[in-house]
């Protein structure tokens, strides 16, 4: 074998630092609009729970457009229907909620504190300054109100920013429901002549990807609400099924959401059945472990595979770009870096074909029948 010249190795020096030197103006560029990148993902998380009834419809012989509409006819009517059986009943229980139950489960238990009760049923608590723990808990409490006004969204500022941003959100969806084949030829046409069949491999493996965590994510919310409201009937707490939607729409947010649903469980606990706080406790957090470690890895299973500490850091990586809608994106977010990464870097820089899996682009991306 020759040595390498001094030439070559010049030039493979040189095609390594211009691609670092990309690499960095990328990210940069990638930092000044991270804003309209999580609109923009967001709108697809929207757009890819629209097409799965879509496609439905579509592989029983029926047209894009006539399928669409359909679909949108049957969601809209399927949140009628449950508005109408449910939204009152829970509507009256959380303004109960609110109103009533948490407050005098607040001052119930500041009174069995000051009174001893407490300790002596739960010794560990002697050591905890209640007074302490409520000052730094209202601090903390209106520091994240003031930093949630500011980065529910990235682009927030205010009631009408948010507005502003959701309609941003629904358009863009619209928009890419209305043709995305049109769109997604787009994207692969920024690709050279000879990478574009992996390309398309690519998204059809990102299509996947998250059509496999929305389907997961909706029914493991569906179940984290019967079984946390089931749970909380049987243990007498008469706003049960309040606290259990509110279970199901916390169980979005991985690690956090069940800390969130514990408060205003032990709240509302307190004052209906203080005799029943540990059972309360063993019901959010055994709903959670079942969610966490049974139904979601077996409805997730063979499209995204994310270890709990990776989800975590994505999270705390998230937050820290993105705000609170990055705390609640972090999962599909971390997974397409994952899936790019297994992808491009590890299967088509590296060579490694032993890694992620292999998707029939037929099978994801469903032929435009209009």
């Amino acid at each position: 074998m020759r040595p390498m010249s001094a030439n070559t190795a010049n030039g493979n020096t040189t095609r390594w630092v211009l691609t670092a030197v990309a690499v960095v103006i990328l990210l940069v560029g990638l930092w000044f609009i991270r804003a309209v990148l999580l609109l923009t993902l967001a709108s697809i998380i929207l757009v890819v729970l629209f097409t799965m009834p879509t496609r439905f419809f579509m592989r029983r012989g029926i047209k894009r457009v006539p399928a669409t509409i359909l679909s949108l006819v049957c969601i809209v009517l399927l949140i009628a229907l449950l508005v109408s059986l449910a939204l009152p009943t829970l509507i009256q229980q959380f303004v109960q909620l609110a109103t009533v139950t948490i407050p005098a489960g607040v001052q119930e238990l500041i009174r069995l504190w000051n009174s001893g009760d407490l300790q002596r049923e739960y010794p560990f608590l002697e050591s905890i300054n209640l007074r302490e723990v409520f000052e730094t808990l209202s601090v903390q409490i209106a520091q994240a109100v003031g930093t949630l006004g500011a980065s529910v969204l990235p682009v927030l500022g205010g009631v009408a920013d948010t507005v502003l941003s959701i309609l941003i959100i629904i358009f863009l969806s619209l928009y890419f429901l209305a043709d995305p084949q049109m769109h997604q030829e787009g994207v692969i046409k920024l690709f050279p002549l000879w990478y574009r069949h992996r390309a398309r491999e690519i998204i059809a493996r990102l299509d996947l990807t998250l059509r496999g965590w929305l389907r997961a994510t909706v029914i493991s919310m569906a179940v984290v609400a019967v079984l946390t409201g089931l749970g909380l009937a049987a243990l007498g707490i008469q706003q049960a099924a309040a606290l259990g939607v509110l279970a199901g729409l916390l169980s979005f947010i991985p690690n956090f959401g069940p800390i969130i649903a514990l408060i205003p469980s032990i709240a509302v606990g307190i004052v209906q059945a203080p005799e029943n706080i540990g059972w309360i406790l063993f019901v959010i957090y055994g709903v959670s472990f079942i969610q966490s470690q049974v139904i979601g890895p077996l409805l997730i299973a063979g499209s995204i595979n994310l270890p709990a500490v990776l989800i975590l850091i994505g999270q705390i990586v998230a937050g820290f770009f993105f705000g609170f809608l990055g705390i609640m994106l972090a999962v599909p977010l971390t997974a397409i870096i994952m899936v790019i990464v297994q992808e491009v870097y590890i299967k088509d820089v590296l060579g490694d074909r032993s890694v992620g899996m292999e998707p029939v682009i037929e099978e994801t991306l469903v032929p435009d029948r209009v």
